[in-house]
Formats: C-alpha cells, structure tokens, sequence
C-alpha cells in the first residue's frame, strides 16, 4: 500500500510534468486553460490528503527516494508542521490557479509565465516536504529559481529588470545563509538528515549562530527588515496572480523554514533568542505599514503591507521562543498558535487583494491610485470583496484577523509571568509597537480603498472599466468567505492547529470546539473569551435594523451631492483626496526620522496662473544604510580588479605562484 508522504510527492511530480508540458504547448490558445486547470486539479487533491492527515492525527510519514548525493538519497517527512504549511501552500495554489483561469487570457507573454508557474508550485510543496539539508535548499533555490523567472516575465520594462537583478542576489545571499547555518547543525559528522540534526543539540555558541542565520535566509526571503529591499519591487513587476502567490504563500514557506530550524531541530531555545525575534518583527510591523501608507502604486502598497504583517508573525514566534525557554508551554503554545493563525489569515486576506489590483489593472490599465477613484460603479462586485480584504487585513472584527491579531495580544498579556526583567520591559513594548502598526494598518487600508474605490473617476479609463471576467470573481468570493468563516469559527482553526503546537511545543491550547457557542478562551474564561459568531450576528441585525429604519422613518426630502466635495460646492476630481495628501499627516509625523522626508513647495508669484508643485522626497533608511555602501564598495572593488584583464603572461604566472605559495602556508599552518 503506498504510503502518504509517497502520495503526496505524485503532486510535486504532476506539478513539474505538467510544466514540461507548458514549455511545449504554451504558445497555443488553450495553453492557459490546460495548465492552470491541472494546477487547480492537482492542488484540490493535494489539500484534500493533506487535510486527511492533518485532522485524523495521522502522526509523521517519511520516505526516501534514490535521488540527490550518492549513498544518501532525498528524504521527504509529513508531520503535523509540514502539513499545515502543505495545506497553505496548495489551498494558495489551487483559489491562484482558479483566477488565472481568466485572468491567465490578458497575459500579453503567456509563454514566459505559464511553464514556471507550475514548478513554482512544486518547489514550494517540495521545500515543505523536505528531510534533508540537500533537499530542502535544492527546492529552496528552484522555488527561488522559478519565481525570478515570473518576476521577469515582462522583461522588456527596465523597472522589472532591476526587481529581477536585486531579487536574485537577495535570493542567493538566503541560500547562503541557509547552507551555513545546515552546515553548523550538521556539526563534524556531516550529516544532513533532519533526524540526525535533531538529537545533535549544538553548543550555545553554534546554537546562536544558527539563528542569526536562520534570520537573515528565511529573514530575506520572508522580507524582515532591513532584508526587505526585494519585496516591494518584485511583487509588483510580476504577474497580478503570482504576486499573490508570492506574497500570501511564498513568505509563508519562508516562515516554514525557520520554524522547522528554530522551534524543531535547534533544540531548547535560550531566553534572549526570543528578544532578538521579538524586537525585529516588532520594528518590521511598524516601518512595514509606515511604508505602505507612503504608497500610491497600489500593488507597492501591498507589497509592504506583507512586511508588516511578516512582522508580527515574527514577534509572535519570538513570544513563543521566551515562553518555551522558561518553560511556560501553555503560553508557548498560545503565542505558536497565534503566529500559525495569521499565517492563514494572511495568504486568504493578502491573495484576496492582489486579485483585486490584478483586477483594477485588468480593467483599467492602472495601479497609480492617483489615477483611479469611483470604481465602486464600474466595478461592484470587486469592489465589495476588496473591501472584505481590507476590513480583514486591518484587524476589525468579526473578521479573521481580528482573531489572530487578538490572540497574538492574549499571549503579550501573559508577559508578566516572564521571571527575565528584560523580557518584561521588552515584550510589552513590543506589544505597543504592534499596537500602532494595526492602528496605521487600518488607516492605510481606508486610503487603498476609498482612494482607489470611492469618490469620483479620476481618468478616462476609470469610464471605460468594467467587470473582470467569472473565474477571477469566483476565486475573490471564495477568498472572502474563508475570511468570513476563519473569523466567525476561529475555534475550528485553532484545534486544527494543535498537533504542530503539540510536537513542537509539547502542549496545546485548550479545546476550543468545546466551547458554548463557539466561543474561544485561549487561557481562562475570567480572563478573556471571543465569540466572532455573536459579533458578526450583532453586526448584521444592528446594521439591517438601522438600514430599515432609516429607509422606513427617515425624511423622504431627498438631496444628492457628489461624493468627497471637501467643502466645494461643484468639485471636480482633482480636489478630493489624493494616496499622497491622505498619508500627508502621517509623513510629518513620522516621515523625518522614518524616511528623511523633505517636503519643498514650488508657489508662483502672485497674480500668476501656473500651478503651484509639491515635491516630496523620501529615502529607505534600509536601503542608504546597507544597501548602497555594500553596492558602493563592490563598485569600487571591481574597478581596481578590472585592471587585472590587462596583465602581462608574466605577471599573471606571478600571481598563480603567490596564490599556491599562500594555500601551502594556510595548509601547513593548519593545525
């Protein structure tokens, strides 16, 4: 009988065999329905074995197959951790793969996309898979390989091509990372084997070390700060749909990798491992969604929405960290569980709104918010399940993250249970940096929506737009009931989640389904308790009621005006709100320290009727700090060694002769 994990690994093979295909048929008209239908088929089956796995508490399944090293085969694992990412992973691919079913038919170079679209796929369900050091970093650089080539499907824009340059490096120092830190837990043995690596138990000198480096390969894939650079640039230069794939499941995948390093073959975590993860997803949430709010590109603004929300999924695992260094499991578990929650949430809600940019772009060519406004009339039904992202992204209940943003909260509030003052003093602060980045969260969600959606068009072809095609509203509505449902039920979601606390933790939160009405009570009834069912229930009878009310007993005397006037009795366009005027007193806040925003006005002299201009200027701290004196140096080190190409024969063999002389001193100094 073939075993599970066996099962699953026929996804990754279909997967790749169906990219084959692609490469041969994509240049014919029914290329796009083939590929992405057998993409949606072959994920469907994924998730429903998955979802077997993971709810009969099936326990872990490996298998090795004669491939990879010699003498030492590829291994693959299935446990409660990998499933639930599996189930991410495929539940991102499959509703992905149903949107492009139609939005697929706008792609001006289906050729360029639709051969790598399945391998991406596959690579991300491989790295999940994987057992071993070589295997996983070989699915992690093909996952790494075939996402850069959709992010360079449009290559012809010098734009695109600078995202694909930078993502590249930015993927191979990753890579890096991570083959120094597998290379640290293998230890003098050598061997790569998760199993091996998990009863190695590294000194705390290599254990620090590996975290360090956990951070900066999952870190820059996942998009911490300041190893972000990539991000905001690569997810708008690809394709609507694999944006959506790479901000809500690719970072997730990320995410896997370092808590299957850090929580599970690293061994018992030392208390100030948590401070560090701590205050770098705290500052990630915050500079995220300050960035964000800076936007106008509407597919940019998503982009650094995800670094903040990559952010307080870090500063949750890094709670989870300082609970199970002091052996508090329970919270531990709490804090595990709130980080895993948002990782769900956040691929429904984030893949939500980059179908709904991909939209926009498909029926208006734009993604400049500047440019757009009153599409609530164009575009109705996107314009509602939009918004059902953005209610959802900004943590308002009875949405879903509005469940796991709270439960990342009731785990801070267990903080003065920590015996370490610095943990004290240090969580709670964070916990107040999490607070103002879902404040600036919700501002920044009301300026993507009511700018792009509400008011008056700002462009012919605002008046040209309309409705996108079926495939891509079935796959929003579906993104936004699960939105719905995890919000309302986020009990079932919980206990779903308690095998992967259970073997990595060694505890769970308490049964939730138990609860009287679905209620949720992650520590004690005296001290907290959610109901999203009651809410949602209150919400729609209190505003069916009012909506009655106000039709049924309101005056009948009825006066339209133009919606967003500001004050002006006959508005045109140009005076409502801009993405750039709405973020204006949040820049002078924030903007001198955060960005080193200048603002400089151009006014004309008196009596003239030219325009006055505003100029704004702002810089990514991130990338004048670290970025450009590191590009500087590589500048200035490759044209002192351009001068080598330009030696004599005599000088070249000189320098072959010192360059043997210093390997034989290195070798005999050796000891």
């Amino acid at each position: 009988m073939i075993s599970t994990v066996a099962l699953v690994l026929c996804g990754p093979a279909a997967l790749l065999a169906t990219a084959i295909l692609a490469a041969a048929v994509s240049r014919h008209t029914f290329a796009t329905r083939l590929v992405y239908g057998a993409a949606f088929a072959i994920s469907a089956a994924l998730i429903v074995i998955v979802a077997s796995h993971l709810a009969g508490n099936s326990g872990e399944a490996s298998a090795t197959l004669p491939l990879g090293l010699p003498w030492t085969g590829a291994r693959f694992r299935l446990d409660g951790l990998s499933a639930f990412f599996l189930v991410v992973v495929n539940l991102g691919g499959a509703i992905t793969s149903l949107y492009a079913l139609g939005y697929g038919r706008h792609e001006s170079a289906p050729h360029r996309v639709l051969p790598f679209y399945p391998a991406f796929l596959a690579g991300m369900n491989l790295v999940v898979l994987a057992n071993d050091a070589f295997s996983f970093l070989l699915s992690w650089e093909f996952m790494s390989l075939a996402s850069w080539a959709l992010v360079m499907a449009h290559h012809r824009d010098e734009a695109n091509r600078r995202a694909g340059t930078i993502y590249l490096v930015m993927a191979g120092f990753g890579t890096m990372a991570l083959l120094l830190a597998f290379g640290l837990l293998a230890g003098p043995a050598g061997t790569y084997a998760f199993d091996a690596m998990r009863t190695a138990h590294p000194g705390p000198f290599a254990a620090g070390a590996v975290l360090v480096l956990m951070l900066l390969g999952a870190g820059s894939k996942a998009g911490l700060v300041p190893l972000h650079a990539w991000l905001p640039l690569a997810h708008p230069a690809a394709p609507s749909h694999v944006s959506a794939l790479m901000s809500g499941v690719m970072t997730k995948v990320a995410i896997y990798g370092f808590i299957r390093v850090v929580f599970d073959l690293l061994g018992a975590p030392a208390w100030w491992s948590g401070v560090a993860v701590l205050l770098i997803g705290g500052v990630t949430a915050v500079l995220g969604i300050l960035h964000a709010l800076m936007e106008k590109d509407l597919k940019r603004l998503l982009a650094y929405s995800t670094i903040e929300n990559i952010g307080v999924i870090f500063a949750s695992l890094g709670l989870a960290l300082a609970f199970k260094a002091n052996a508090m499991p329970s919270a531990a578990a709490l804090a595990l569980i709130a980080a895993l929650f948002h990782v769900l949430n956040h691929s429904f809600f984030k893949s939500l709104l980059f179908f709904g940019a991909g939209a926009v772009l498909t029926s208006t060519g734009e993604r400049d918010m500047e440019k757009l406004g009153g599409l609530i009339h164009r575009l109705p039904v996107t314009s509602f399940v939009f918004l059902v992202g953005c209610v959802s992204i900004s943590a308002l209940p009875p949405f879903n993250g509005f469940a796991s943003e709270w439960l990342v909260f009731q785990a801070i509030l267990r903080s003065p249970e920590l015996p370490q003052w610095g943990l004290k003093v240090i969580v709670p602060a964070v916990g107040g940096m999490l607070a103002l980045a879902a404040a600036l969260a919700a501002a920044c969600f009301v300026k993507a929506f009511g700018i792009t959606f509400l008011g008056q068009a700002r462009s012919a072809a605002v008046e040209r737009a309309h409705e996108v095609d079926r495939w891509s509203l079935a796959a929003m509505a579906v993104l936004a009931a699960f939105c719905l449902l995890a919000g309302i039920l986020p009990g079932l979601v919980i206990d779903g989640l308690s095998p992967v606390t259970l073997s990595l933790i060694g505890d769970r939160m308490p049964v939730q389904m138990a609860e009287p009405w679905l209620s949720i009570v992650p520590i004690a009834e005296s001290r907290s308790s959610y109901n999203g069912l009651l809410v949602f229930a209150f919400i729609a009878i209190s505003a069916s009621l009012a909506a009655f009310f106000i039709h049924r007993f309101a005056s009948h005397a009825l006066r339209r005006g133009i919606a967003w006037g500001c004050g002006f009795a006959d508005p045109v366009p140009a005076a409502q709100y801009t993405a750039v005027s709405f973020a204006q007193p949040i820049r002078r806040v924030f903007g001198s320290f955060a960005f080193r925003a200048r603002e400089t006005v151009d006014m004309p002299a008196p009596g003239s009727l030219e325009p006055a201009h505003l100029k704004v200027d702002m810089h990514d701290l991130a990338w004048d700090i670290f970025y450009q004196p590191i590009a500087g140096a590589i500048d200035f080190a490759t044209e002192r060694l351009n001068h080598l190409q330009f030696l004599t024969i005599r000088r070249y063999l000189t320098l072959v002769f010192l360059y043997l002389v210093i390997l034989l001193l290195v070798l005999a100094l050796w000891p």
